[in-house]
């Protein structure tokens, strides 16, 4: 972990030399406004020593900064005092600091202080590292790692109140794979996972940028074309039915040729994300009983031809 020692007096070299010694990197400012500087650097420093008394930009108003940063992990700061600087150290802890040496630095206890500095900031990281896998894991469909039913639906909720916000155009699709339930049927449980699987790749792989995907439910996906009307989704639409049907899927081992049917729906005349998808769901019922493999729009959103 890189430490940030900040101060010019002689001493600060003397900790330089020790936690060198120690195996941690070490980064030298000579005066507040360098430390700060530092702090704003991509590769910021995991623990800090400022000295109270450095000059430049006050120790206190570095800590103050680096907190209204708030960055995570946090940085551990240290507050170097004099010996007699008990109302430094109040002020300091108050400020920001996680913790105080007095000068002349022990080297024991530079180094018990340094040590709990590092494990605290490892186990904000773990920490963070775990609430950020949970989150994935909440939001993820375990199959396909695509983004679940609900996420998807509550990303389109965002995008519906920002495209209104912002007056930019947005159309949805509700893909169902055409009589799926014959490839579990005949080939088992595994090949479809496995299909769907690459059913999702496909679709993944084949969007804009700034398009989304989700799993809808079993093996029904929702898409959001975002900035595109009614023709546009639909031309979407007809772009990632080709791209299914174009090529078999791999099955576990079996190459089987799959089509899907699409339902389209823009903003016009949808209030909420709820209208949206109902009325993208009527619009892929009717492609879906027009024979499949096909994409139909939703009447108020269909292309004139």
């Amino acid at each position: 972990m890189k430490v940030l020692i900040a101060g010019g007096e002689v001493s600060h070299l003397l900790l330089q030399q020790a936690l060198g010694k120690r195996g941690y990197p070490v980064v030298v400012a000579q005066d507040g406004e360098q430390a700060w500087a530092v702090f704003q650097g991509e590769d910021s420093p995991g623990l800090a020593i400022l000295d109270r008394s450095m000059p430049g930009l006050d120790a206190l108003e570095v800590c103050r900064r680096v907190r209204a940063l708030a960055r995570e992990p946090a940085p551990y700061i240290i507050l170097l005092t004099g010996q007699d600087g008990k109302q430094d150290v109040i002020e300091g802890l108050r400020a920001g600091a996680d913790d105080y040496l007095a000068k002349p630095v022990d080297p024991g206890e530079l180094e018990a202080r340094v040590r709990t500095g590092r494990r605290i900031v490892q186990l904000q990281a773990d920490l963070i590292e775990a609430q950020a896998a949970l989150r994935h894991q909440a939001t993820r469909d375990p199959l396909t790692g695509l983004q679940n039913r609900g996420a998807i639906v509550d990303l389109l909720g965002r995008e519906m109140a920002r495209a209104g916000q912002e007056g930019w155009t947005l159309a949805v699709a509700l893909v169902d794979l055409d009589h799926f339930q014959q490839v579990n049927d005949a080939h088992g449980q595994t090949a479809g996972d496995s299909a769907l699987r690459e059913v999702a790749t496909r679709l993944r792989g084949t969007l804009r940028a700034n398009d989304r995907v989700g799993r809808y439910g079993g093996e029904e996906f929702l898409i959001i074309f975002s900035g595109c009307d009614a023709k546009g989704g639909t031309l979407g639409a007809e772009r990632l039915r080709g791209v299914l049907s174009r090529a078999p899927v791999d099955a576990a081992g079996v190459p089987l040729t799959l089509t899907a049917s699409f339902g389209v729906a823009s903003l016009a005349g949808a209030t909420d994300a709820t209208a949206l998808l109902q009325r993208a769901d009527e619009a892929l019922r009717r492609a879906k009983r027009d024979g499949g493999n096909r994409v139909a729009a939703a009447d108020a959103d269909a292309p004139p031809r």
